[in-house]
């Protein structure tokens, strides 16, 4: 019986280039407000043959300047845009709780590409918007994360 491995890829460690399916974690991530979903989702995908490109990263420096002439932080950036490009599927969450503005960039930036899924519960302060571009676009929206996760499950 062969056994099935995720993998947790975090910024900034090499994309790999293998051919399972890679999943990149895009959604709310404001430290000590978001929820850890990113967490939720690496727990029900533990025994899924697949790629989690994870953002969020256990060295993570609240100190560096959000400029592009900051070393660490442009790393970051480009690892997530390289991440986001890489990847076969896009997991969205937008807290509630966050105003989430990269997440909502890299939704725009992502909501033609097909790969796109997004979970955002009521209460979050763009859901409007949010709504009606997964609606032009096709983009398939989910009431919970759980949903979301059954229904990616079923694609692999």
């Amino acid at each position: 019986m062969i056994q099935h491995a995720m993998i947790e890829i975090q910024s900034p460690k090499t994309i790999p280039t293998t051919a399972v399916p890679k999943i990149f974690l895009a959604g709310s991530i404001e430290m000590g407000i978001a929820d850890e979903w990113q967490a939720r989702v690496i727990v029900r995908l533990k025994n899924e043959e697949v790629a989690v490109l994870n953002p969020r990263r256990s060295d993570w420096n609240a100190s560096w300047k959000q400029h592009k002439d900051d070393p660490m932080f442009r790393q970051q950036v480009e690892w997530e845009l390289n991440a986001l490009d890489a990847s076969d599927y896009i997991i969205l969450y937008l807290d509630p709780h966050t105003k989430s503005p990269v997440s909502l960039l890299e939704m725009g930036l992502h909501a033609r590409s097909g790969k796109l899924f997004v979970v955002c519960p009521d209460g979050f302060w763009r859901k409007g918007n949010v709504d009606i571009v997964c609606e032009k676009y096709s983009i398939p929206q989910f009431a919970s994360l759980d949903l979301l996760l059954d229904h990616l499950i079923g694609l692999f």
